[in-house]
């Protein structure tokens, strides 16, 4: 797995490459965007860490040149922690998102997380796909079916769209943004209260207290995941 880290902090970026490397993966790294995008250009690139504030181009800049030809993840290291910023990274396409200082064990851990769901995506990708299970949750995608522990749960076209989106990628944090994109596929011009209204409705049919939600869970000032906290079946 070649890895790249691109951050303008050379201590960052050696203990990074050392750590990495120390769990077997290979690192290519570059101390700025345009370096990073030369090496993306020229070798195979598995997963990449980027720094925002980087000299030359910066890292959302190489992110959306990335989005136009690429889709392995993403994760973002830096020291701003506005939510503008995160919901900007999250918007263009990051997978995940961690603040420094940052702990490298958690890092690796992230990168190992981030490279099984590629790597699942990818092996499911051009396998027509029938059903789909969230712990107590589960979709037949066929007859547009949504279940819960075996009962069929009624929701409306939107909501449908909404829950298999969630579905398709559990764990991974959406802005409203990206779902209404997902679902609605048209641009997002403004914050209204529609993705609010739909993910209260899927809520009502899914939750046990729509009030204390166990599964779709809001990320504040960023938007939602799927993130189950309940009793594990």
């Amino acid at each position: 797995m070649n890895i790249l880290i691109a951050d303008d902090e050379n201590d960052i970026r050696n203990l990074v490459k050392i750590s990495l490397e120390e769990n077997g993966y290979t690192v290519l790294a570059a101390q700025n965007g345009k370096e990073a995008w030369d090496i993306l250009m020229s070798q195979d690139v598995q997963l990449a860490i980027l720094d925002v504030m980087m000299p030359v181009m910066d890292g959302f800049t190489l992110l959306r040149k990335m989005r136009e030809h690429s889709i392995i993840p993403v994760i973002f290291l830096t020291a701003r922690t506005d939510d503008v910023d995160k919901v900007l990274g999250l918007g263009l396409g990051a997978d995940d998102y961690m603040e420094k200082p940052f702990s490298l064990a958690e890092l690796v851990a992230r990168v190992g997380a981030q490279l099984r769901r590629n790597n699942e995506y990818l092996s499911q990708k051009g396998k027509p796909v029938t059903s789909i299970t969230y712990e107590n949750l589960s979709i037949d995608t066929e007859k547009c079916c949504v279940f819960k522990n075996g009962e069929l749960i009624e929701l409306g076209a939107k909501e449908y769209k909404l829950l298999l989106h969630f579905m398709e990628h559990p764990e991974r944090v959406f802005t409203k943004r990206q779902l209404y994109q997902a679902v609605w596929e048209d641009d997002y011009y403004f914050d209204d209260n529609t993705i609010m209204v739909h993910i209260s409705r899927i809520r009502n049919r899914i939750e046990d207290d729509p009030q204390n939600p166990k599964y779709l869970k809001t990320i504040r000032g960023i938007g939602y995941k799927l993130h189950y906290t309940g009793e594990k079946v």
